[in-house]
């Protein structure tokens, strides 16, 4: 169990005051608060070890070239993966972006198609859109049942022989609703196809081991789970990674570069690694911060982090339906969700929710969530308020927050809100 009273003091942002309110955080889907830890790492290393990586043999640029390689392997470690499957990138879009144009630009041709779900950020369905208009692939929709759950039945009939690639995600940054990846990972290979997976926001809350998951690409954010803003994760199985050559090359993703005088060029050998996508100088920093972050949560444990969250999803989820007038979207199942709850006030617009409990210090996200697919899907044509919990929440801030709902729905009954 989480000693949650202990873990907020190292997140200093708590202590704020928001219209003479304590500061209640219900934002975290969107990015998470970061601990004293996480910060000090960062100055410590602009005061101590900051250099270039990769490129001096100096004191200083090996220093950071290690404390770099370092938070590699921690987040290789977190998600049980070799370090030399690590790519570091700005964030999961960046990641995605990657695989789409550096990987499949290159493998798919017109007339292939690309398997997603009409539940995906727009993240997951922008590139592949884009894709389509670019090279002429197909992108087919997984459907979503009415309680917020993947018709998985309907991934073995969008599948055909020209299908390249399934791309997913582990839980909707909407609804929570946590995908059964690992067998959708088993129907796709069954068919020889590979699986890109967004776990932006499975990886800050619950265990993931990538060997067992058995998929060929994960993605997911730094900023979500303690980490600096600017920083993401995309791990790539290794017989994938040897085969991808950059779309973004320069500094750091080549082992040589040779000027061949008869030829009138340049011959160019690409590195080897997850370097090879790392292209120019990276947020040195800020990985390493993110190492912290990923250093705090593994102490903490993800199996406790996903309880935690759970047990505030369920007080949320019971109390929303003893105010009633509210409608609460996704899985009914705590057991089936990240700490994510999106839910409106039946007749008031979700931004009227956000702004009144922004009034009693509350930060709740607002709107489409950058997926507006699974909105029109559910029902909720003008968006929908979600509530999304960490490791530093608390029962008496969900209780706070229900007190101010059931006041927004009484005021509504009275026509004092409309």
């Amino acid at each position: 169990m989480l000693n949650v009273e202990e873990i907020r003091k190292d997140f200093p942002i708590l202590s704020r005051e928001i219209n003479g309110k304590r500061l209640i955080y219900f934002d975290n889907a969107a990015t998470t608060q970061k601990p004293v830890q996480v910060i000090n790492r960062i100055m410590e290393f602009y005061m101590k070890n900051h250099a270039n990586i990769h490129r001096g043999i100096h004191t200083l640029s090996q220093e950071a070239s290690q404390l770099y390689e370092e938070a590699r392997e921690t987040i290789a470690k977190m998600i049980n993966a070799d370090p030399r499957e690590i790519v570091f990138t700005k964030n999961t879009t960046e990641a995605i972006n990657i695989i789409a144009y550096t990987w499949a630009l290159r493998k798919l041709k017109s007339g292939d198609e690309i398997i997603t779900s009409l539940m995906e950020h727009h993240s997951n369905i922008t590139p592949w859109i884009t894709l389509s208009q670019l090279i002429g692939v197909k992108v087919k929709f997984i459907g979503v049942n009415a309680d917020g759950k993947l018709k998985m039945e309907d991934i073995p009939k969008l599948i055909n022989k020209r299908t390249k690639l399934i791309t997913i995600t582990h839980a909707s940054n909407v609804l929570g609703t946590i995908n059964d990846v690992k067998g959708i990972v088993k129907i796709a290979h069954e068919n020889g196809i590979p699986v890109a997976v967004d776990a932006a926001q499975s990886a800050p809350h619950i265990p993931i081991n990538v060997k067992n998951m058995d998929c060929e690409f994960l993605a997911f954010s730094g900023h979500k789970m303690l980490g600096p803003s600017g920083t993401g994760v995309l791990y790539i199985k290794s017989e994938i990674l040897k085969e991808i050559e950059p779309t973004v090359s320069g500094g750091g993703t080549i082992k040589n570069v040779k000027w061949i005088p008869e030829m009138g060029t340049c011959k160019i050998d690409w590195g080897e690694g997850p370097e090879k996508l790392e292209a120019g100088t990276p947020n040195i920093a800020g990985v390493i911060g993110l190492g912290e972050a990923a250093k705090y949560l593994m102490k903490i444990g993800l199996e406790e982090v996903e309880k935690h969250e759970r047990m505030l999803v369920e007080e949320t989820m019971k109390g929303l339906m003893e105010i009633g007038d509210v409608k609460i979207y996704g899985p009914k199942n705590p057991n089936e969700r990240v700490g994510i709850v999106a839910f409106n006030i039946n007749g008031l617009n979700p931004h009227q929710t956000a702004l009144i409990l922004d009034q009693y210090g509350i930060a709740v996200r607002s709107g489409f969530h950058c997926a507006e697919p699974i909105h029109q899907i559910i029902g909720a044509e003008e968006g929908s308020v979600r509530a999304s919990y960490y490791i530093y929440n608390t029962k008496p801030e969900v209780e706070e927050m229900l007190n101010v709902i059931r006041e927004i729905v009484e005021m509504k009954r009275d026509g004092e809100v409309r």
